[in-house]
């Protein structure tokens, strides 16, 4: 792994809620199919260069590096990227949205649960600067998770009610699985790809623990709206060491800058 000094860049140019807890977010959020990155690495003009932007501590990043030959993974938490999985393949950079790359250079730009961070204006910018003629943008984010229905409720009261006040408003891009924000793109029509992990409830939790909104709550609140929905979890949940398929859709939007 090579890891690149920062750049400077304007305060507020991207929302940064992970970088204190970092080690955290690497720990515990989920990895995304190795089926999503054969989809985008067949659906690519190449598989010589991908720019990763908004890479976190780097889930989307080593995913890519399976299939391209070279990946750039840039955010501007210098915590995320020091928590970064190392790849031979894979180049870190603290950055905004700014790749470093030559014009015309990378066959596939992502973004993966990060485009409702960014100035998507700025972010557009560079992709259609660094990506070569028919080169492929693809950006995609993770909805709230299916487990079972008396699990799913409690997950869905919590992430509603419980701590809905502590969402940031750049949240309710998610929500709407991306289709709500305007991307220049002759759209390819993706088909249908689910995240999936097998979770014990501390691994569940810790991930549910990383939420942006969970973290302003528990700064706000301390830990007991946190750890009453632990409780109501862990009740219906079985033993805690016990796996349960927790399932994530995904909403992908790829094609072709105009």
């Amino acid at each position: 792994m090579i890891v690149q000094a920062p750049e400077h860049h304007s305060p507020g140019a991207v929302a940064d809620h992970f970088s204190g807890h970092a080690q955290a977010y690497a720990k515990f959020r989920p990895r995304y199919p190795a089926v999503l990155f054969h989809y985008l690495a067949l659906r690519s003009p190449g598989t010589a260069l991908a720019w990763d932007c908004g890479t976190g501590n780097g889930q989307a990043a080593a995913g890519l590096a399976e299939r391209f030959a070279r990946v750039v993974a840039t955010d501007p938490s210098e915590a995320q990227i020091a928590r970064a999985r190392p790849h031979p393949r894979i180049t870190y950079r603290v950055a905004t949205t700014d790749s470093g790359l030559q014009t015309a250079s990378a066959q596939l730009v992502t973004a993966a649960q990060a485009l409702h961070w960014m100035n998507v204006d700025a972010f557009v910018d560079e992709a259609r600067r660094v990506l070569q003629p028919g080169g492929l943008l693809a950006v995609w984010c993770y909805s709230l998770c299916r487990i079972s229905p008396p699990i799913d409720e409690l997950v869905e009261f919590f992430y509603r009610v419980s701590i809905g006040a502590f969402w940031p408003p750049e949240r309710r891009f998610v929500d709407e699985g991306y289709r709500s924000i305007a991307l220049p793109l002759d759209e390819l029509d993706v088909p249908p790809f689910d995240l999936v992990a097998d979770m014990t409830l501390p691994a569940f939790l810790g991930y549910v623990e990383t939420w942006s909104a969970v973290q302003r709550c528990l700064a706000v609140r301390g830990r007991d709206t946190f750890d009453a929905f632990a409780r109501s979890v862990g009740e219906r949940w079985g033993l805690p060491h016990s796996q349960r398929r927790v399932v994530f859709p995904l909403h992908v939007r790829a094609g072709e800058l105009r």
